[in-house]
């Protein structure tokens, strides 16, 4: 595994983590269509949410949010609408949020992690009908 996706799958996990802490519970990790792929899927009693993760060292040129552009954003949506058909929740509230995982290495060479946790990053309205 290539350092850029170990450095992303830890940044995914640590968000997991941050996740549970906080008494969500993971539905599913990775959920992947002909769309594309969601990091996280969680549930709170309030509503299912998706998370994008998006993990980056400091000071990077281009800031986490701002890599989900409005064409990610509706491959994210096509991706959590076939997630809710497939799994019988097309009446739950849902939203869509983003991580922004920061790192930096320290001396010793081992990465130091951050975590802003944007919620409700953008909306979609995923059922017309």
């Amino acid at each position: 595994m290539s350092y850029q996706k170990e450095i992303g799958r830890i940044g995914e996990q640590l968000v997991a983590n941050w996740l549970k802490s906080k008494g969500y519970i993971i539905v599913r990790q990775n959920f992947t269509t002909g769309y594309g792929e969601i990091d996280i899927v969680a549930e709170n009693p309030k509503s299912v949410v998706f998370v994008e993760v998006k993990t980056r060292r400091e000071n990077s040129l281009v800031a986490p949010k701002d890599a989900v552009s409005f064409s990610k954003q509706t491959k994210l949506a096509k991706t959590a609408r076939i997630f809710l058909q497939r799994a019988y929740m097309k009446s739950f509230p849902y939203r869509f949020d983003i991580a922004e995982v920061t790192y930096k290495t320290d001396a010793s060479g081992e990465p130091k992690f951050s975590l802003n946790y944007i919620k409700n990053a953008f909306t979609y309205n995923l059922f017309d009908d």
